[in-house]
C-alpha cells in the first residue's frame, strides 16, 4: 500500500526535478524505519545521473519539503539513481527501454518458465514480447510479475 503523502511529495519533487534537468522516477516512504525513510529515484535526462545531480536535488526538495512542513516528524532523506537493473512500470519506460536487455518474472510457469532474458520488443495491453535469440515471444501481461533491466548482459 503506498503512503498517503506519496502524491504529495511527487507533486513537490517533480517540478523541482525538471529546473534541475531531472526526472523523478519513483518516491518510496518507509515508515516502518525509525526514523522514516524518504527515498526518491531520479534520472538525469542528459547524461549518467551524478552524485552532484542527486546532492543538488536533495538540496532543493528538502528546501522545499521543510518550508511545506510535509512531513511533520523527523525522516531521513535519501535521493539515488534507480540503477541499471531497475523494474520497468511506465508505458514511457517500456518505450524507452525497448531493444534493452530485460528480465521478465511471472507469477506462475510459461512453458515451464518463471524468468525470461531476451531484447524488450513491445509492450501491449495484452503482452510484453521479447527477442529471445532471434525469436519473438510474447508473455501474457496477467503472468507477469515484475520486468527489470538486465545490467548483466
Amino acid at each position: 500500500m503506498t503512503h498517503s503523502l506519496i502524491p504529495k511529495i511527487i507533486d513537490l519533487a517533480t517540478p523541482i526535478g525538471e529546473k534541475l534537468g531531472l526526472e523523478v522516477i519513483e518516491v518510496v516512504f518507509l515508515t516502518n524505519r525509525k526514523p522514516p525513510v524518504l527515498r526518491i529515484f531520479i534520472r538525469n535526462l542528459e547524461q549518467d545521473t551524478s552524485l552532484d545531480d542527486c546532492e543538488k536535488m536533495s538540496r532543493a526538495i528538502e528546501e522545499e519539503l521543510d518550508a511545506t512542513e510535509t512531513i511533520p516528524e523527523a525522516y531521513v532523506l535519501e535521493i539515488s539513481s534507480p540503477g541499471t537493473n531497475r523494474e520497468l512500470k511506465t508505458d514511457r519506460e517500456f518505450m524507452a527501454f525497448r531493444g534493452f536487455s530485460v528480465i521478465v518474472s511471472t507469477y506462475e510457469p510459461d512453458l515451464e518458465q518463471k524468468e525470461w532474458r531476451g531484447k524488450l520488443q513491445q509492450r501491449s495491453e495484452k503482452e510484453v514480447v521479447l527477442n529471445l535469440k532471434g525469436r519473438e515471444y510474447a508473455i501474457p501481461r496477467a503472468l507477469i510479475a515484475k520486468v527489470q533491466l538486465d545490467d548483466e548482459r
